[in-house]
């Protein structure tokens, strides 16, 4: 199927990516080692599909302390203060459905102490922000909310610093996420 370049400015799709037709078989590689290239990824960002980009911002600031960088006709992008932009709001195409398949959640790890996170959880409740649950995932402590959209997102508490701890921890519970309740703190 071809698209063109009014229906995918409609979908949400960048204009200049290109769909490939019915038949047509991507690019090949021609370099055999090329095969074995592992990313060396140093920085993360993330693009969320939102009802109204400029609805949605507000709560980003208020909710996690983010200040907008940048503003389209159909994006807005935020920041935490150190990168240009950490998360990107994309107005969704009209009549989208929220949740189903896609993205699962976001997990922030945050800066801390226990209590520190246990505060966090009292901030999102006094904002009548949706909280979805709390975990215990034995290298740390989850706290899943969700954005005015439904997307959902993770205060993460590590208590493994470790990482090749933590992954033996993981490996050894199965990538546990058992409920836990937790005592908020609203001061």
């Amino acid at each position: 199927m071809n698209r063109s370049t009014d229906d995918s400015t409609q979908t949400g799709i960048d204009p200049d990516e290109r769909a490939l037709e019915e038949h047509q078989q991507p690019t090949p590689i021609r370099d055999e080692s090329v095969r074995d290239l592992k990313p060396r990824v140093v920085r993360t960002h993330l693009s969320l599909f939102v009802r109204d980009p400029e609805a949605s911002a507000p709560w980003y600031e208020d909710v996690l302390g983010m200040e907008v960088t940048a503003r389209g006709p159909q994006w807005v992008f935020l920041s935490f203060g150190k990168k240009h932009h950490d998360i990107a709001l994309i107005r969704a195409e009209e009549g989208a459905a929220m949740s189903g398949i896609g993205l699962q959640h976001y997990g922030l790890e945050v800066d801390g102490s226990l209590d520190e996170w246990r505060r966090l959880y009292g901030m999102l409740l006094a904002k009548g922000v949706p909280v979805v649950k709390t975990t215990d995932h034995k290298v740390g402590f989850g706290l899943y909310f969700t954005d005015p959209d439904g997307n959902r997102f993770e205060f993460f508490h590590e208590t493994v610093t470790d990482d090749e701890e933590g992954k033996r921890i993981l490996g050894l519970y199965g990538a546990p996420s058992d409920p836990i309740e937790v005592e908020p703190l609203h001061s």
